[in-house]
């Protein structure tokens, strides 16, 4: 069916078609059964995939990464055609209309998209009454501060953020890496980092106390561009802050080797010409943390051999988006079952033998 739909969706703006899309997923969950028949016949069961991770269980290490659904408006099929969670936002305290349109861009040939979206989101009120009830998969809130926020008084939003949503989130992923929020990408260096890290676990400690839930994952998304003293300093501050893992990498500004007009706009580039850079990241992680810092390798997975290429790298999850796009909602089944196959090719029992095994 996505074979048919693709060529009418490509045909419309970037962005109308994913709010079109987004629209029909919201109006569709509304059908009786229709979420919960659909997990039935997509979530994996096979135990090789499934993991147990800070507390919460995981049927498989695919996930879908935050920007696409950023108020959780169709959760309902998101997070029932076959991935093992998924993230929410990026949410801001107060809403937000983001950037000027237009601001998401197609490069096909290159399987790549870049976006200058801005944070646009409805902000946490919004998001709080949508996450509440039971989840089909675990579902983690990626929030940020304010695009008027100063640096300075960014912690006062990310604190907002976990006092909003811990008790209907199932984990937190504080993004300081997106490159489309002036100044954000400073709050990675280390000393900022550190700090911030700080804050944030403490009032998520807080908020574990008064909402009598267990203690809640927090993660640090990263950006690719980084050098490598300064990747490697924010790695040993997240790692010093006491955070549950790492999330990499978020877009890239490069443009190396692009072919598409939509190469010269401006934004974070995401899909196939990230795989190899965000690949090389998560190795670099694992082998400085010594594995023992669960990472999320985000960034160009096409394919089940992508994902299986960053688990090797040392990821023990991974995230897809813009695949997602250009390959419709069967990928994740595929991938799952391409997971399986390289699984037993490489007798291996459990996708957690894999970690690291290249690193």
């Amino acid at each position: 069916m996505y074979a048919r739909l693709k060529p009418l969706l490509f045909r419309l703006d970037a962005e109308q078609a994913h709010h079109l899309t987004l629209g029909a997923c919201a109006l569709a969950q509304r059908l009786p059964g229709l979420s919960s028949a659909l997990g039935a016949l997509t979530r994996p069961t096979q135990a090789a995939l499934r993991q147990h991770l800070w507390n919460l269980e995981f049927a498989s290490p695919l996930g879908l990464a935050a920007g696409l659904d950023k108020n959780g408006e169709a959760l309902g099929i998101f997070s029932n055609l076959g991935f093992g969670f998924a993230e929410v936002g990026t949410v801001t305290p107060r809403p937000q209309p983001g950037n000027p349109q237009p601001r998401l861009f197609r490069l096909p040939p290159d399987e790549a998209l870049i976006n200058r979206m801005g944070f646009n989101n409805a902000g946490l009120d919004a998001l709080a009454v949508r996450l509440r009830g039971p989840h089909a998969v675990p579902i983690w809130a990626n929030i940020g501060k304010n695009k008027d926020t100063p640096n300075d008084t960014a912690v006062d939003d990310y604190l907002a953020g976990v006092r909003a949503l811990y008790r209907v989130a199932d984990g937190f992923v504080i993004n300081v890496s997106s490159p489309n929020t002036p100044g954000l990408r400073a709050l990675q260096h280390a000393d900022e980092l550190r700090a911030l890290l700080a804050a944030v676990l403490e009032e998520a400690e807080e908020q574990r106390v008064l909402s009598l839930r267990p203690a809640l994952p927090v993660l640090v998304k990263l950006a690719p561009d980084l050098s490598d003293p300064d990747f490697e300093a924010s790695v040993d501050a997240a790692l010093q802050a006491g955070v549950s893992g790492l999330i990499l990498t978020n877009t890239t500004l490069g443009r190396a080797g692009l072919r598409h007009p939509h190469r010269e706009e401006a934004g974070g580039l995401s899909g196939r010409p990230l795989a190899q850079r965000s690949t090389e990241l998560v190795r670099r992680a694992y082998r400085q943390t010594s594995g023992r810092l669960p990472i999320v390798g985000v960034g160009g997975i096409f394919s089940a051999q992508d994902a299986y290429d960053k688990i090797r790298a040392g990821a023990s999850l991974v995230e897809v988006y813009t695949a997602l796009i250009y390959q419709g909602p069967g990928l994740a089944q595929r991938v799952n079952a391409g997971l399986l196959a390289l699984l037993a090719r490489d007798g291996l029992n459990h996708i957690s033998e894999a970690v690291g095994a290249d690193a």
